[in-house]
């Protein structure tokens, strides 16, 4: 049985926003807004996770009441009150949920146990970005682990898990986020983990380019004093390789997104198992015989493709490089123009990382209760703001499933309001972030540990060395066994017999891009594979 309904109808100056101007900042985040001013506050400044209106503000999911975690006096049992929390009371709750996750991430337990002997982090003080579930709190408790301070925020409104950020709270790490931000409560959350008197952030890891845009735009002596940059989504890689462009990137950043545990891995296995479970979830439905679309065949359109066509849905992809779709269609899938099969289809996906893939006129052809939803980081793919007009009636069905009605009476099923859906909707494998976990944290120590000089003001990919590594700590999982290469195999392929096995240019097809370092050109060849001695030390410890 659905839940319950709530049926209202979005005025015609709901939709629009005014550009926030930093230059004349009237809003003071130490002074909060009243309630509906909250609501209104303008668009994102970089148009990421809060790109589009949310009606989040008129109703979210309450698990206890109300109230704004913003207008409520929390501590937690050692007095602090440094975060901001949905209920401080849950930190039982979600400190189960962390165990539960450790058992599914060997490698960053691996790294914690060495860093009994070693801080590699010491003195690093890492603001983060990202979404905030069991994952990423062991993920937290590592990089403390190793050393590091930690604040962090969430980078997308939906994706919080409430009973985690408590166990965090609880655990003593400044944490400000809770499921169904507003946007205004979104940026209030960055900046107080940013903007905190004695506290100067040396780490920047970041999940959406949302933090560093923020920090770039509203504290840019803070930003000069940043010693790196730890970005992981395709729309904060795409930032950043802007700034660098522009000549306006003045710290080092590391590319995760386009290491080979990332693509390989997050971006194609998490997606292909999360898709089903998303979907499912928020309705219900059954896949034989569906025919869905995916827009975009890089590695999370691959995943998602794989998981329909194994459950018997007829499959469509649009693309626009064509390797990935020629990939497509030795895959077995037919490549369409989104134009072409709009009528048709029960279901349409996103996941290109671009803007406006799925427009108004697309949405008005669409057929009666087609299922509309995003798998890419951003909500800026499906033109939700568009849909904020008096002629359509928005009808709330259950948590994160919306119906938006036309005057004829057809409807389609929009999911999460455009946003990410399996981080929004349901759960993620804990395995695969585990690798893109451990990546991340050996990217903050190598950013960190690197000699002065070493890295510029560019964005850089990880050496292949590290991705091998950050692989092999999660094989024992399975019980599998290398094979290792003879002297003489060794000498005829050219290659260490330790790795790495791959040059420094080899990336996985799906995502092509020209642009970043894949290491130093200035530097010899074998500096490429550890650019710090520290990072090589560490990686090369006793288990």
């Amino acid at each position: 049985m659905l839940g319950s309904k709530k049926k209202y109808i979005v005025n015609g100056n709901s939709g629009i926003k005014a550009q926030i101007q930093f230059a004349d900042q009237k809003q003071e985040f130490n002074k909060r807004p009243t309630k509906i001013g909250r609501r209104s506050l303008s668009r994102s400044i970089s148009q990421s996770s809060t790109d589009s209106y949310s009606s989040a503000a008129s109703y979210t999911d309450s698990s206890d009441d109300e109230t704004s975690p913003r207008d409520k006096q929390q501590k937690n049992s050692k007095g602090s009150s440094d975060f901001c929390v949905k209920n401080i009371k849950q930190a039982e709750f979600g400190r189960r949920e962390i165990e539960i996750a450790e058992q599914e991430m060997p490698a960053l337990m691996a790294l914690r146990k060495r860093a009994q002997g070693e801080k590699p982090l010491a003195g690093a003080k890492i603001v983060g970005c990202t979404h905030i579930t069991a994952q990423t709190a062991v993920l937290m408790e590592t990089l403390g682990a190793l050393g590091a301070q930690c604040r962090w925020a969430a980078c997308n409104i939906y994706s919080t898990l409430n009973e985690v950020a408590a166990a965090l709270a609880e655990s003593g790490f400044p944490v400000f986020a809770w499921k169904g931000e507003s946007e205004d409560d979104f940026w209030w959350c960055i900046d107080r983990c940013v903007n905190v008197e004695g506290w100067q952030p040396n780490m920047i890891l970041d999940d959406g380019g949302d933090l560093t845009h923020w920090i770039y735009k509203k504290y840019p002596n803070m930003f000069k004093k940043i010693k790196g940059i730890v970005e992981e989504s395709v729309t904060g890689v795409h930032r950043l390789y802007q700034l660098s462009k522009a000549g306006k990137l003045c710290v080092p950043a590391m590319n995760v997104n386009d290491s080979v545990t990332k693509q390989k891995f997050d971006n194609l296995y998490c997606c292909r198992e999360s898709i089903l479970d998303g979907l499912k979830r928020t309705t219900d439905m059954m896949f034989g015989g569906k025919q869905v679309v995916v827009c975009g065949y890089g590695e999370v359109g691959k995943g998602c493709c794989a998981a329909l066509k194994a459950m018997g849905s007829i499959v469509y992809v649009t693309e626009i490089d064509p390797i990935c779709a020629l990939q497509a269609c030795m895959d077995g899938f037919r490549l369409v123009k989104l134009n072409e099969v709009i009528r048709q289809v029960d279901i349409v996906i996103t996941c290109t990382g671009n803007k406006n893939v799925v427009t108004r006129e697309h949405l008005d052809r669409m057929k009666n209760s087609c299922i509309v939803c995003n798998m890419g980081h951003s909500n800026t793919e499906i033109d939700v703001a568009s849909l904020r007009t008096p002629e359509l009636t928005w009808e709330r069905v259950r948590s994160q499933v919306d119906h938006v009605i036309w005057p004829d009476g057809k409807r389609i099923v929009l999911l999460a309001e455009g946003r990410l859906l399996n981080l929004s909707c349901s759960t993620v494998p804990t395995f695969v972030l585990s690798i893109t976990a451990t990546t991340q944290a050996l990217a903050l120590i190598e950013l960190y540990n690197a000699p002065e000089g070493r890295y510029k003001q560019d964005v850089y990919l990880l050496p292949k060395k590290m991705d091998e590594y950050v692989a092999s700590l999660h094989l024992p999982t399975f019980d599998a066994h290398l094979t290792e290469l003879t002297d003489e195999q060794a000498k005829y392929l050219g290659l260490n017999k330790n790795g790495p096995f791959k040059p420094n240019y080899y990336r996985c097809l799906g995502l092509p891009r020209n642009q970043g370092h894949l290491g130093s050109d200035e530097l010899p060849a074998l500096e490429l594979v550890f650019a710090s001695p520290t990072t090589y030390a560490y990686m090369n410890s006793e288990k």
